[in-house]
């Protein structure tokens, strides 16, 4: 950048400083580089640019030093080769529908996919002229049945967010390698750590960094993740069109989170297993919902394909309990704390009426469903909590109260 001298105005020597601060300075933390406008050497360097380069440094928006060292990272973590940031798991969800489809196209969605996906495939499809279709996500190597030419998409998720299901990966990726059918996996469950999407032959892997990569329950971020560079591309101009982009600053922060991120999902993992286990065997929970338990849907599944689970799971109260006893028991927990996402230190629970949110696959338990996050406090604490709360199943315990 032009610099000024001593003999410019005090306002434009603060506008274009000398001083060089930085040399021979360095860190473990990531630097943390800020633009909107980049500043280019020379017009021919301007002339000379193709948005199709990603060696190549344009605006702020699409992006900085420091989105680009965390989009090297995320890639070599899930066995990618080319990654794109977005401001959240949605929006990184919604570039792949505008990046792939067009007015005509059908688009295969899993029935216990992430709700804001399934709403979005609905908004596209009764305002942007798609077909959206829903399919058991245990269908496997089924779904060749419904692949029509117009297909031209077809998204996993495995296991589903809150029912837990792991579905075939292979036997779904197979029918549509064979259809020339694009697919694309929301990832976020394993953090890209424990279910590697390449090796399955997925096409795009959607994470939200928002979970285990920042860990800390304070960002918003997504990101797409391929590799194959024409997905790239098609993603990229996307992405470009929309206007997208991620802070510098929240990506310092994911960065900040990735060299602890599998120390902790093993950590999550661990507990979750052991407060599991223990419910599994109380009196009020009709069934468990973790891949690892053999009658979870898909357990041989993750058996062959995950090697962790972190800290994510549902279990299904006995169908004796009202929803009503079952929002008590939720709202007396005290270290668990009422709340969507998942990734950070504290636990969460939330209770969920999922035969409202299918249209396919037939849900075949009578009791309210409560997903777990295992958090990283003490398991022996977040055993007596579970304790004390499901007493109140059976009026032995109040709610929480003002002393707490």
């Amino acid at each position: 950048m032009k610099k000024s001298d001593s003999s410019h105005a005090l306002q434009t020597r603060i506008v274009h400083p000398e001083e060089d601060v930085t040399p021979g300075f360095e860190s473990f933390a990531a630097p943390v580089t800020r633009a909107s406008t980049v500043v280019f050497p020379d017009l021919k360097s301007v002339r000379a640019l193709d948005w199709r380069n990603d060696a190549q440094w344009r605006y702020g928006l699409h992006a900085t030093p420091t989105s680009s060292m965390l989009t090297q990272r995320l890639a070599v973590i899930e066995g990618g080769e080319y990654a794109l940031l977005q401001p959240s798991g949605l929006s990184a969800i919604s570039n792949v529908y505008f990046g792939l489809l067009k007015a005509g196209d059908d688009v295969l969605i899993p029935d216990n996919v992430y709700s804001p996906n399934r709403d979005h495939g609905d908004w596209l499809a009764r305002d942007f002229g798609l077909t959206a279709r829903y399919y058991d996500p245990m269908i496997g190597a089924g779904i060749a049945e419904l692949i029509r030419p117009e297909t031209k998409l077809i998204w996993l998720e495995a296991p589903g967010s809150v029912t837990m299901e792991v579905p075939d990966v292979r036997a779904i990726t197979a029918a549509a390698r064979a259809r020339n059918v694009v697919t694309a996996i929301d990832n976020t469950w394993s953090a890209g750590l424990a279910f590697k999407p390449f090796e399955h032959d997925i096409d795009i892997s959607v994470q939200a960094l928002t979970k285990y990569q920042s860990g800390g329950s304070d960002v918003l971020m997504g990101a797409t993740i391929t590799r194959d560079r024409e997905l790239h591309l098609k993603l990229k101009a996307a992405r470009m069109r929309l206007g997208i982009g991620v802070s510098p600053d929240d990506c310092s922060f994911v960065l900040r989170g990735l060299p602890s991120m599998k120390a902790r999902f093993e950590t999550h993992d661990r507990t979750a297993l052991a407060l599991a286990t223990w419910l599994k065997s109380r009196g009020e929970i009709a069934a468990m919902l973790h891949p690892a338990f053999a009658d979870c849907p898909g357990h041989e599944f993750y058996k062959r394909d995950f090697t962790g689970a972190g800290g994510l799971f549902s279990v299904v109260f006995d169908g004796r309990y009202s929803p009503a006893q079952i929002d008590t028991f939720c709202e007396s927990l005290e270290l668990f704390s009422l709340g969507w996402s998942w990734g950070g230190a504290h636990s969460l629970a939330m209770p969920y009426d999922i035969a409202s949110m299918r249209t396919e696959a037939s849900w075949p338990h009578r009791g309210t469903l409560v997903r777990f996050y295992i958090g990283l406090e003490d398991e022996a604490d977040l055993r007596a909590d579970l304790e004390r709360a499901l007493a109140t199943l059976e009026g032995g315990a109040s709610v929480r109260g003002p002393q707490d």
